[in-house]
């Protein structure tokens, strides 16, 4: 080292130990909130500065210093004793939280110094936490042990501070009695951008949960960071998202904002975070129990299209264990012809594309004859930060409902050929009067397309006059439900007019309503003929005996031959001619 630099570093503890005497050198607070519920749960001491001529110097500038000068007791003694007297008064449940050098943990008079500030500013140990670097538990492990004893033994919790930065060791966690485990801020401000970072923090937190001890991020300064520690299930949170560090005369206005922003919050992300973001070990306990559960099968496969997770309803749909599946490779599992139609999918899911509804069939085991039916579906994973790790699979078994499908659509077809081949016309109608079906044999008779004359569409084939009386019969029936019996012309496809009668039934639901008419149109014109050549032969045949019984004593041969003419030729008439010759005779002289 020259004689400047040993000069300008001799100027400098002298300023240092200057400022540190007038007190210049003061603590200031950075909050601390539990990331679920934003709620503030107390803050971190930080040494500053007040340099006349460099203003504010942060604590990695001259705390360096303060160590190779000896004055590190010192200017923590100074620090813990005015934090601790500016806190004193606060609410009871906000902890503080201060950190120590590596040298003051090999110093056997700590834990005296820190119960004397308390002693000395009536501040209650069990709100304290002393935070503690892994290097400084390199040196010197058991001496570090018995003080970080002492240390608990007065109620003051310990937390490891900067987890994973420089000499991690499970050993560490293992040897001393910590509370809490801190998150470095260099790998929570990388998060959103670095997988590895991610993985990193999601194995810390992982970690410390797993030893029930409460993790604390350090550095937050996103939403998007947020975010993600919430979804890892990390505890606590410290960063410029939730306030920068402020000195002593700013705790109060701290804490009112704080209160207020979590305040506002409830019901909102935060909160329902709170409830239903496991930790870690559970949320994995959790996921398995609904991935074994599903009704379906579902399995995850990896970038590399190696399955990392089934469940056993898929496995069972594939006829094999679950173990025989894990860590094999999808071409692996499935038949060349089976892999090489389903790998678009693999691949479009790798890109970010969802598909679903993928129906393929193939043996049931193999070598069978019978085919299974399976429905699947392929979804992008992502991981916390939205990256794609692999793909979600989910595959329903789906090869009974299509074996009724296909016996029920053979059984439609056979009922709509069996409707085709009667003479009658069968329709059905809703609620509201539009035929949802009608037989081709109305369409044969009218030349309307069954399209046509669904809906309101068969009335277009009805006779003008007809029409003015069916409307109201039908909406009629419609209100009240009474069956329908109607009879009406219908224009045929040569343009004649041709006598139809329909009949129908309204089927009602549980609740009374009527769900749908089932009915069928008949074929009467025949019949109505038959009908008007009766109506007339009866008109005839009255005028006759009318004549008869005004005077004349006996019918003329002529007119008795032609009845009975009549008679045998439409046999229907011939009860009715005999009763009017019965009724005629006996009521001659």
């Amino acid at each position: 080292m020259g004689p400047k630099m040993a000069s300008k570093q001799k100027s400098s503890r002298c300023e240092l130990q200057r400022d540190l005497e007038a007190g210049e050198i003061i603590p200031y607070f950075q909050p601390v909130v539990q990331i679920r519920t934003g709620t503030l749960l107390g803050f971190e001491v930080l040494a500053r500065w007040r340099h006349p001529c460099r203003g504010m110097v942060p604590p990695d500038q001259f705390i360096p210093l303060a160590e190779r000068a000896g004055m590190i007791g010192k200017l923590t003694e100074s620090i813990l004793l005015q934090a601790l007297a500016a806190t004193a008064a606060l609410p009871a449940e906000l902890q503080i939280a201060i950190n120590i050098s590596p040298i003051q943990l090999r110093d056997r008079s700590l834990p005296a110094q820190i119960r004397q500030a308390a002693e000395q500013v009536s501040f209650p140990l069990r709100r304290l936490t002393i935070e503690i670097t892994e290097s400084a538990l390199v040196d010197n492990l058991e001496l570090a042990n018995s003080i970080a004893a002492e240390l608990k033994g007065l109620g003051v919790s310990l937390s490891l501070d900067d987890f994973g930065t420089g000499y991690s060791s499970l050993c560490h966690l293992q040897a001393l009695p910590f509370d809490a485990l801190k998150v470095d801020h260099s790998f929570v401000r990388s998060m959103p951008s670095n997988r590895e970072s991610r993985k990193i923090v999601a194995a810390v937190v992982g970690l410390g949960q797993s030893l029930g001890l409460t993790t604390v991020a350090e550095g937050i300064e996103t939403d998007e960071q947020a975010e993600i520690l919430r979804w890892l299930g990390c505890d606590q949170g410290q960063g410029w998202l939730y306030g920068k560090p402020v000195p002593a005369e700013a705790l109060l206005d701290t804490i009112s904002r704080i209160a207020a922003k979590a305040s506002s919050e409830d019901g909102g992300s935060y909160s329902l975070s709170g409830i239903v973001e496991p930790l870690p070990a559970q949320r994995l306990a959790q996921y398995q129990a609904i991935y074994d559960g599903a009704p379906v099968g579902l399995c995850l496969v990896d970038r590399n299209l190696q399955v990392v997770n089934i469940n056993q309803r898929l496995a069972d749909i594939y006829g094999r264990p679950v173990s025989s599946h894990i860590g094999r490779r999808v071409s692996e599992l499935l038949s060349p012809e089976l892999f090489a139609q389903l790998e678009p999918y693999h691949i479009r899911a790798l890109n970010g594309e969802p598909t679903s509804g993928v129906e393929v069939r193939e043996p049931k085991y193999p070598g069978a004859k019978q085919l299974n039916t399976l429905l699947m579906s392929y979804q992008p994973a992502r991981d916390e930060a939205g990256e794609i790790i692999g793909i979600s699979v989910a595959v329903m078994d789906i090869t009974d409902r299509r074996q009724v499908e296909e016996a029920l659509h053979d059984g439609e077809d056979h009922h709509r050929h069996m409707v085709d081949l009667i003479p009658q016309m069968p329709w059905v109608m809703d609620a509201d009067g539009r035929n949802l079906e009608v037989s081709a044999a109305w369409a044969e008779i009218t030349g309307q397309t069954v399209e046509q004359a669904l809906g309101p569409g068969w009335m277009a084939a009805l006779h003008p006059e007809d029409l003015a009386k069916v409307e109201p019969v039908v909406r009629a029936s419609l209100r009240t439900g009474d069956p329908i019996d109607i009879e009406y012309r219908v224009r045929t496809k040569e343009g004649k007019w041709r006598w139809v009668r329909s009949r129908g039934k309204a089927l009602r639901g549980p609740d009374g309503r009527i769900l749908r008419w089932y009915g069928c149109g008949e074929d009467i014109d025949e019949h109505k003929k038959v009908q008007q050549a009766l109506h007339q032969t009866e008109a005839k045949l009255a005028s006759l005996l009318r004549a008869n019984s005004a005077g004349e004593t006996k019918r003329t041969d002529w007119a008795t031959a032609a009845l009975r003419r009549i008679a045998a030729q439409r046999p229907a008439f011939q009860s009715l001619f005999w009763a009017l010759v019965h009724e005629e005779q006996s009521s001659l002289p």
